[in-house]
Parts: C-alpha cells; sequence; structure tokens
C-alpha cells in the first residue's frame, strides 16, 4: 500500500483502554453508591478536617466514589492525570492547590503539578490567581420594571489576577508541510520545548456583567528537536528552514493579548460566549515577529430548561481545583452523584484565526494553529484526520455538536459535525476548500474529575480515526497557557 494511501494513526490502544476504563469504572462505581449518601453527605455527618482523615473514612472499599474524589480530587495533594497532548499519551503525577484569604476582598490560590507519560513526555508549572472577591453593595429596587437578568448561573464575574510559569516537553508532534494541499506521504515527527512564563487579568465591566476586557504579557521560549525511531522520518530530514519556517532557529518571544469577551444568555436557554483577541509575537532580531486575530464564537443551546450542575469557575480556580465558591474559605469541588434530571444541549461554534506579518516576515511552524484530529492543547477539530494534519497561519472552522446524558448518569452521548478549511495568505481562505468530518462517542463528566471522551470519527478521504482524551484540567478548572 502506498504511504499517501494509509489510514491514519488511531489513539493508542492503551489510551482507548484507559478511556473505556475510565468510563466503565465510574458507571459501576456510580450504580453500587446511588442509595448510598454522598461524600458530601457523609463529610457533613463527621468531618475529619483533613485529607489523610477523607483518605482513612472513604477508601478501603468504603466508599468508592468518596475514595476517587479525595484521590483525584482533594486538597492540598492529589494524583494529577490528563492527556498532555495529542501522539503524547496518558501522563500521571501529582499536584498540590493551596490557598489563602488574606482580606475579606481577595483571595489567593495557587497550583503546582508535574504529570510524565511513558513516551517521555512531560509537563510541570505553577499557577496562581488574585481573586477580588469583594461584592457589590446591595442595592434597593421597587417592582420589576426594566429588570434584567443578566447572569444565568447567579454569580457575578469578578476581577481576576493570574501569574504562570510552566514548561513542556514533547517528544512526538507531527508535520505535514503548510497549507491545504499537503499529504500523508510528508508526514515527519518532531520534538518540542516551551517554556511560558507570564501574567493576564480580567476585568468585568461594573455596569454589564456579561462583557469583560482582558490582557496578557507571556515570554515564550521554544526549542525544536529531532524526533527519530518514528514511523515516518524525522522534520530535519524532509524540511528546510524555507519549508518549515522556524526550524532552524527559536528565538524567544515576547508575546502580548488583549481582547473582549461576551457572554450574554436568553432566557437561559440560548448561552452565547464570545471571544475577540488580538495578539502580538516580538522577536526582536529576527524576522518571526507577527500579530494574531481570533474570533471564538460559542453557541449553546440548552435542550431541557433545567439548568446544569455547577462545576466550579474556570475563571476564579485554577487547572488543580474545582470549588464551587472561590470566596469559601473551606472550598470543596462538586461531589460525584446522579443527576436530579435530564441535561442536554446542542452547541455551534465558529473560530477563525488570521495571521498579519510586516513585510519579509513569517510565522513559525509551530506557532501556527493546526486542524486535524486534536490541536496541541488537545482542543479537537476535523477529528477523522490525523493529528495536526492541516496546519497554516490562516484557518477558519465551523463545529456543531449534540449532546445529552445518558438517563440520569453523568456519562453523555456526542454526535458531531466539522467543517475547516486553512490557507497561506488570507486571501485565499474563503477560495479554499471544505474539509468535513464527522464524530460519535462517549464523555464523562463527573464532579471535579477530568472530563473524559471517546470518540470515533470518520469523514474527509483519509479514513477514521479513534480519539481518547483525557482534560489536562479538571472539570470547573482553568485552562492552561495555550501553546501557540
Amino acid at each position: 500500500m502506498a504511504r499517501d494511501e494509509e489510514p491514519p494513526e488511531s489513539a493508542s490502544e492503551g489510551d482507548v483502554v484507559r478511556a473505556f476504563t475510565i468510563l466503565l469504572m465510574f458507571s459501576i462505581a456510580i450504580a453500587a453508591t446511588a442509595q448510598q449518601p454522598t461524600a458530601v453527605e457523609i463529610e457533613k455527618k463527621q468531618d475529619p478536617g483533613d485529607e489523610i482523615g477523607k483518605l482513612k473514612k472513604n477508601c478501603l472499599f468504603q466508599h468508592v466514589i468518596g475514595c476517587l474524589e479525595v484521590l483525584f480530587t482533594g486538597e492540598p495533594l492529589h494524583v494529577a492525570v490528563g492527556s498532555i497532548a495529542p501522539q503524547n499519551g496518558f501522563g500521571a503525577g501529582v499536584a498540590y492547590v493551596g490557598h489563602t484569604t488574606p482580606s475579606e476582598d481577595w483571595r489567593i490560590t495557587w497550583n503546582a503539578d508535574a504529570i510524565g507519560s511513558v513516551n517521555g513526555s512531560w509537563r510541570a508549572g505553577m499557577y496562581w490567581k488574585f481573586v477580588d472577591t469583594k461584592l457589590p453593595d446591595i442595592g434597593i429596587q421597587r417592582g420589576t420594571k426594566g429588570k434584567k437578568k443578566s447572569n444565568p448561573h447567579g454569580l457575578p464575574e469578578q476581577p481576576v489576577i493570574n501569574l504562570y510559569a510552566q514548561a513542556i516537553s514533547l517528544n512526538k508532534l507531527t508535520y505535514f508541510g503548510l497549507g491545504p494541499n499537503t499529504s500523508r506521504s510528508g508526514r515527519t515527527f518532531f520534538g518540542m520545548t516551551e517554556t511560558i512564563v507570564g501574567a493576564s487579568g480580567v476585568k468585568p465591566f461594573r455596569k454589564l456583567s456579561t462583557m469583560a476586557l482582558y490582557g496578557e504579557i507571556n515570554g515564550r521560549f521554544v526549542n525544536i528537536r529531532p524526533s527519530t525511531g518514528q514511523s515516518s522520518p524525522s522534520i530535519e530530514g524532509l524540511y528546510s528552514d524555507a519549508t518549515a519556517p522556524g526550524l532552524r532557529d527559536q528565538p524567544g518571544f515576547a508575546q502580548f493579548g488583549e481582547g473582549l469577551r461576551f457572554w450574554p444568555s436568553y432566557k437561559s436557554r440560548l448561552l452565547l460566549n464570545y471571544d475577540l483577541g488580538y495578539r502580538q509575537f516580538i522577536a526582536v532580531g529576527s524576522n518571526f515577529s507577527f500579530q494574531r486575530l481570533t474570533f471564538d464564537l460559542n453557541h449553546e443551546f440548552r435542550i431541557h430548561r433545567t439548568t446544569p450542575r455547577m462545576t466550579g469557575d474556570p475563571n476564579t480556580n485554577g487547572p488543580d481545583n474545582c470549588s464551587l465558591n472561590p470566596a469559601d474559605r473551606n472550598p470543596r469541588c462538586p461531589p460525584v452523584q446522579l443527576a436530579s434530571n435530564l441535561e442536554g444541549s446542542v452547541n455551534v461554534r465558529a473560530f477563525t484565526s488570521l495571521s498579519m506579518t510586516p513585510n519579509g516576515n513569517r510565522v513559525p511552524f509551530y506557532f501556527q494553529p493546526t486542524l486535524g484530529g486534536a490541536d496541541i492543547n488537545g482542543t479537537p477539530s476535523l477529528s477523522s484526520y490525523e493529528d495536526y494534519r492541516f496546519r497554516a497561519p490562516e484557518i477558519l472552522v465551523l463545529q456543531e455538536q449534540f449532546e445529552h446524558s445518558v438517563g440520569k448518569w453523568p456519562i453523555g452521548f456526542l454526535l458531531s459535525a466539522d467543517q475547516g478549511k486553512v490557507a497561506l495568505v488570507r486571501g485565499d481562505l474563503g477560495s479554499n476548500h471544505w474539509v468535513h468530518s464527522f464524530g460519535t462517542g462517549l464523555t464523562l463528566r463527573a464532579g471535579g474529575f477530568p472530563q473524559v471522551y471517546l470518540l470515533f470519527c470518520w469523514g474527509g478521504n483519509e479514513g477514521t480515526h479513534t480519539i481518547a482524551n483525557i482534560n489536562n484540567s479538571l472539570l470547573g478548572g482553568a485552562s492552561r497557557p495555550s501553546l501557540f
């Protein structure tokens, strides 16, 4: 069989087995404890007050779900798990979560974690959040005329300052060339290490509770290396700096960003989440400086009138924290339990990333967004194709998704469809052809545990792809800094 006719690589057998095992384990565990008190109800009766006491109370087969909650979401220490990046396997390690409340107006939390995978890839980082917990003065309004409910969750958006330092080393990434006309015969592998040190902040508008400005400043330091012993050549064997910009030299970048978030809702059924961002990547003394404009438009329609269970606030939690209330002096993750109502939604997302370069400059290939399988941050798109299949400075993707709970269990059934295109120059984005993909599978959203999904994807003209993924943050925790 010719190389360009080979089916795309699926998720490794081990990753699929792990994802399926987790789904099965939770189904059995919840079924076994469905009629028993939840871990929270037990803790109300007798709270040991520390993590060792909770382990003794829940583990050794006394309370399966409670034991898992302490092991994987407990504070201050818990087991850290998650997919590192596509093709680099499932990682496990340890996480530490701490917090302090120096005054009634501020809450400070910090997360630290480190995980490694069987192929030698790893990630380690520290993340701090400074949350302004001061609530506005209580006002008095006579009657209901002119009153609008702008926040369906009932929680006010809070100003947040983030500090973070993260390093990640990935031993297996794929590169097929740039643009829409690449083929699988051009597949190569490379390794990458990236260190990110930075700060960001979110400032809500005082009178518009569903709108906020955000800004960021990051130092990004990348090192590209060969990846040998794979099923295709190492990147330097087929490509040069001309066909893979940034392959020879990787300068340090000062990256700045500004943006606007907007999340209105209509009758608590239609929820919008819009993010408009503008970022500048500056590499002094090189021709790799560029700017990027992004539009990320998410639309969620809730099928049932019941509001989904709250799983923490990603704006005020760190990636290893799933607390429901950031102002609580004894924060607690949501318990794993059967839902009281059916849950389901239809989601439509439109995303585009547009790059702008001064004359003679180019966007380094390792900072260009990708479509296919999942990108380096783990975000799926055109999932029937190989991971990182299409790479270019300009991308456009439309995604439609239907997800519904299986009864009142935390396991859901998912159907998805993606359409995407890439271009080397912005003017070609409109005329280039669309690439299609479809998928179906199962998802797990249980308490504060990381989201798990197992998908079988088809469509396009390059075969099928099975994807198993465990989110790299707790459910209700913040996302980690983007790697591109």
